[in-house]
């Protein structure tokens, strides 16, 4: 017999099972990222780096679904540790650019390794995760790219 309270059933939410899963895939990269003193957040930070070579601060909270408050701190860590350098645009002043340094370039090396192991984790099937992937981006309003 049903209610009106089952849409409050925490087995009845979507947002649950993304966040627990989310959270849990985050747990099998710490061994990894703690090896190098990196945060996840961090670590997507520097992927998305290594991938465009430079960013502005505001492509780059745009691609990581990060605001200002959230990515500041973060850039800040990683220039600390040497992988970024943060500039001003010469073209707009206004504009932060975000750079890779040669020791954030040799720790990409040293991550080539991690997406393999982080596979081995999740009991999916190829196809299977291929299909979580373009769902979890339809979820968030972009059209996957595979």
């Amino acid at each position: 017999m049903s209610s009106k309270y089952d849409c409050l059933k925490l087995n009845n939410q979507i947002c649950f099972p993304l966040y627990a899963c989310s959270k849990e895939i985050i747990k099998r990269y710490k061994p990894y990222l703690d090896k190098v003193d990196l945060t996840y957040t961090q670590y997507i930070a520097m992927m998305a780096l290594w991938e465009n070579e430079t960013m502005n601060v505001r492509e780059l909270g745009k691609c990581l679904f990060l605001d200002s408050g959230t990515l500041t701190p973060l850039l800040k860590k990683l220039e600390h540790k040497g992988y970024i350098m943060r500039n001003r645009s010469k073209d707009d002043e206004r504009n932060l650019v975000v750079t890779v340094t040669d020791k954030g370039w040799e720790l990409r090396e040293e991550m080539l390794g991690v997406p393999g192991s982080m596979a081995s984790c999740v009991e999916l099937e190829p196809q299977e995760a291929a299909e979580l992937y373009r769902l979890l981006y339809k979820v968030l309003g972009v059209k996957a790219e595979l």
